[in-house]
Order: C-alpha cells, then structure tokens, then sequence
C-alpha cells in the first residue's frame, strides 16, 4: 500500500531544545498544541489530567510501561458516571458521546516511531504492522497515538490470520482500516438469496457496491457470477480486495472501481451492504457502520434503478438496529424503496449471533436483542 506522507508535523521540548517529527492520526485529528515528555515515573492520574486538559504526553521509557499507563488512563475514563436515560435513543447518543471522549483522551498517549521502528525498551517490532497500515511514509521521524499503534499491530495480526468465511471455505484478510467480516450472518443471506431472473443462469455482471474487503463480490463470484465490479471510495479498500482475489485465484472474474457509488454502465445484479446506523462517522473504520442522515443508503436506492440491466435486481442487505434504537422511523425505509421506483420481490431474514446481541450489560441490549438482518431482493415497480 502506499500513501503520501503525513503534511502535518508535531513540535515538542525536549531539554530545552524543540524537536519536529511527522504527524499521524487515523482520525484526522490535528497534531496536539502542548506535548509534555512523560517516563517510567510519571504516575497515571498526573498523565490523566493532563491529557483531560488537552495536553498530549509522549512516553520515553518503557514500551510495556506505556502500555500500562494507557490502560490504568482507560479505566479512570470509563470510571466516569453514566447518567440516566429514558430512550434507546438517549443511550445511543450517550454511549456515542462517551465513546468519542474517550478516544479524545486515551489518544493523547503518544510514542515516536524512528525510521518505522520504536525506540522505546521492549518495544515490539512495529516496522512491518506500520507500513501495512500507512505504507511507506519515508519519514524519518514519526509521532502517533499509542493506542492507534497497538491498533496497528493488532490489525496486523488478523491480517495475517483472516476470517474463515464457510460460503467461500476460505479465509478473507482485512488490512488496518478495512472493516473486517466478523458478522457472518449477512453473508450467509448473500450464499443463500436466489438469483432472480428469467433465465436459471447467474448474472453476467454484478457490483459491489462499497466492497471493503471484497467479501461480498469474492461470494458472487464462488456463486457462478462471470464478473463482479468491486466498487469502494477508499483506495485502501479496493487494494484490500485486490489481494483477498488474488489468494482466492479471481483476479480473472473481478474489477476494481474507486467510485463514491456507481461506475459507467449497467448491471445484471448490484449488491449494497450500507452502514446500518444513521449518524456521524468520526474515523474512517467508523464509515463501515455509521451513515449520517442515511445519506449513503438513499443515494443508492434514489439512483440503482437507472443502473440495472432489464430483469435486473439490487439487493440492500441492512439492519433494522437503527429502527430499534429510534434513528430511522419504522417506516422510512420501505417509503424510501418505493419512492425510488423500486419494489421488493423478496426478503429473506436472519438474527445476529455477534457477542453484543447477548450481553445484557450493553446499554443498547434491549435494541440489540431484537435486531433483524435483512436482504430486500428490489426490483423496478
């Protein structure tokens, strides 16, 4: 992979002179004004009000020492009170609102990578999982949050490990970045939905419409379909299913398009997983579940009509979560779908089997537990 290196720089004092060094934030988050060096010494609630009042430490010392310090930070965040609600609604914004403040504060933990290396003692080897995740960024010197560089090495470790998907009996690798293809169940609609057409044959062409990791178009190819156009506005994405096609010998069956939705042309089938959750997004992993204002999932459904061959057919495969919790009306879906000039000719269903559905302590159990997956098999009125 390969992106341009980071335009931004962070300043810091290190005794009493100022060093520079390249700015890293998956977030886009601004490189932080005041940076104090904090060590081994330096005592969790002093690293903890400091970076509650917006200054950022960065750690000289220990590797596992840091990693100590952001864990005891973390827990004084989560020590905060939760106030009471009276919606699903109210705790949806809370917990958002919680979980972005968090991330505010535990990011100000910082470390400093040498020519992709950490200098700190017992520092793991991060060259690889860095440049996986950021490319080459041919800088000498670079600054970035202590927890998105453990994100960086944990995603490194699924990479190489993947996701066994039981309708491809294969594995599908997600890079840092790419949401990875943990909720099996949706899939499961995609191996099972029928090809409906008027002929018994599977379609010649079908889209993918905002692949990530490909898994979708690596099925329909497993399915029979000829070709499968792999669209995502994400470069990191599309060279994400680049790969996962290559290890699954389809390069010869796919394409690749960096498209915000709809390439030239037109489609036998078009395929679309949208973020579920209407609200806004904060990082770019966070674009894989949340939609502000559904602004993705109108878009498709106003404008896949016009993109389909005759006899043609999209499927939206979509939770009703966000209807639980109160984001989306009951409703406003399948008004959306008809005033598109679509119509559904099937729906098939499924419950989700993810560890959140079950966990009564998440503020969000009671929209969870009654949560529907659904594929809408649409078709023009």
């Amino acid at each position: 992979m390969t992106k341009p290196k980071p335009s931004q720089t962070l300043s810091w004092q290190d005794r009493s002179e100022t060093q520079t060094a390249g700015w890293q934030s998956e977030s886009g988050q601004p490189p932080p004004k005041n940076v104090v060096i904090v060590d081994d010494t330096t005592t969790a609630d002093a690293a903890y009000w400091r970076a509650c009042a917006g200054t950022a430490v960065l750690y000289q010392g220990d590797f596992q020492n840091a990693k100590q310090l952001l864990q005891a930070i973390t827990r004084r965040v989560d020590r905060q009170a939760v106030k009471p609600v009276l919606t699903l609604l109210e705790a949806f914004h809370q917990l958002r609102s919680r979980q972005i403040g968090r991330a505010n504060i535990v990011n100000k933990v910082l470390i400093e990578l040498v020519d992709g290396k950490c200098p700190l003692n017992r520092a793991p080897d991060l060259q690889q999982a860095v440049e996986h995740a950021l490319g080459e960024t041919a800088l000498p010197r670079l600054v970035l949050s202590l927890r998105e560089a453990l994100g960086m090495i944990g995603a490194d470790e699924w990479r190489k490990k993947g996701v066994y998907i039981s309708a491809l009996k294969a594995n599908i690798h997600a890079d840092y970045g790419v949401y990875s293809p943990n909720r099996g169940e949706y899939l499961d609609l995609i191996h099972q939905a029928s090809f409906q057409q008027a002929s018994a044959d599977s379609p010649n062409v079908a889209w993918d419409v905002g692949t990530g990791t490909g898994v979708i178009a690596a099925i329909l190819v497993a399915r029979g379909v000829s070709h499968v156009t792999a669209i995502d506005i994400s470069p990191r994405a599309l060279q994400c299913a680049a790969r996962n096609f290559q290890r699954l010998n389809m390069q010869d069956n796919t394409s690749l398009a960096e498209k915000n939705l709809f390439p030239e042309g037109k489609a036998d089938l078009i395929v679309c997983n949208p973020p579920w959750v209407p609200a806004k997004a904060n990082t770019p992993i966070d674009q894989a579940i949340y939609d502000p204002k559904s602004r993705m999932l109108k878009s498709f459904l106003n404008g896949v009509g016009s993109r389909l061959n005759e006899n043609g057919q999209a499927w939206l495969v979509i939770s009703n979560l966000a209807e639980h919790i109160g984001l989306r009306g009951a409703n406003d879906l399948l008004n959306w779908i008809q005033q598109s000039g679509l119509k559904v000719e099937e729906k098939l269903d499924t419950s989700p089997v993810h560890a959140k559905a079950m966990d009564q302590s998440d503020p969000l159990y009671e929209a969870r537990s009654k949560e529907v997956t659904s594929l809408y098999q649409l078709i023009a009125a």
